[in-house]
């Protein structure tokens, strides 16, 4: 355990804390200085291309193969970017030998609930057109998009698409009303993550639609038929129960869901892979499992 790492990143991260009369702008622009801490490599290759009318950076580690990963960023469907998670989409990459398509999806309030899913079901199917194979495709996110993910793929079960052959989600947000038990117990502890804020981001999404429509909050939706999952959350986050009623949901539906709860980690802790080595860790088993389901040979 890298003790000094997470101590530095905890001071690091609430040494300015968020106002709570912040706007989304002050939010936006306050989660997009972190990119700063974390540098891209110099093999690193990162295009900005149109994916289906969604923007999208596609980011490439050396030594790529077939396999593509449509990645959701987080930010409570109202902050955060593709540019704010380039390093971890190139971690990604480097892990699983994987190309990755980070979509751009529209956020709220200036596009509500169901704008994010319908611009990731446009980023799957511009992949499809492009010639991948539904077999060659995994899908994952973190925080909000961890909760897309899976939001996605029953969006894409309901449209009759075929489904990708995995799904990552890390620290997943699937529960639109904090009702979780971990959302009081784990307040302490959560550095980063309150529930206010939660709500207030949820209240941005919805637009007044309901709290619990299964793309909205995919804790609710039928999961049967899903393709393989990998939760991966921290035992510190207040989202952890997120995770286990959605592991529990699942497995419950058929899924071939895999859950690792990693202690004292933080709410999405593999966004800190530079500064924090559990986050490297974090990013090989993820790697490693989506490598392996689309059949692709990481590198040493």
């Amino acid at each position: 355990m890298s003790a000094t790492e997470l101590e530095s990143l905890i001071e690091l991260l609430t040494s300015r804390p968020m106002p709570e009369d912040a706007s989304v702008d002050f939010m936006r622009e306050r989660f997009d200085k972190l990119r700063n801490l974390l540098p891209m490599p110099d093999d690193a290759e990162v295009d900005t291309i149109d994916a289906n009318g969604v923007a999208a950076e596609r980011v490439r580690a050396p030594g790529t193969g077939q396999g593509r990963i449509l990645y959701f960023h987080g930010g409570g469907y109202v902050i955060g970017s593709a540019a704010t998670h380039r390093r971890l989409a190139y971690d990604l990459s480097a892990a699983s030998g994987a190309e990755v398509l980070s979509l751009d999806y529209r956020l709220a309030p200036e596009h509500p609930f169901p704008a994010a899913v319908d611009d990731a079901v446009a980023g799957y199917e511009f992949l499809l057109a492009e010639g991948a194979a539904p077999g060659d495709v995994a899908v994952g996110g973190d925080s909000a998009g961890g909760g897309l993910v899976v939001a996605f793929l029953v969006a894409v079960k309901q449209r009759g698409l075929p489904m990708p052959a995995a799904g990552l989600a890390i620290s997943p947000w699937v529960d639109m009303e904090a009702l979780g038990e971990s959302i009081e117990s784990r307040a302490e502890a959560d550095p980063t993550v309150v529930k206010s804020r939660l709500l207030q981001m949820a209240d941005l999404y919805l637009a007044g639609a309901d709290p619990r429509s299964p793309l909205a909050a995919p804790l609710y939706a039928d999961l049967s038929g899903l393709p393989p999952l990998l939760i991966q959350v921290g035992d510190a986050e207040i989202l952890l129960s997120d995770s286990t009623r959605l592991a529990e949901a699942a497995r419950a539906a058929g899924v071939d869901v895999r859950l690792e709860v990693s202690d004292r980690m933080i709410h999405v802790w593999h966004l800190y892979a530079p500064l924090l080595s559990e986050g490297g860790e974090a990013i090989d088993v993820a790697g490693a499992f989506i490598a392996e389901r689309l059949g692709l040979q990481r590198a040493a």
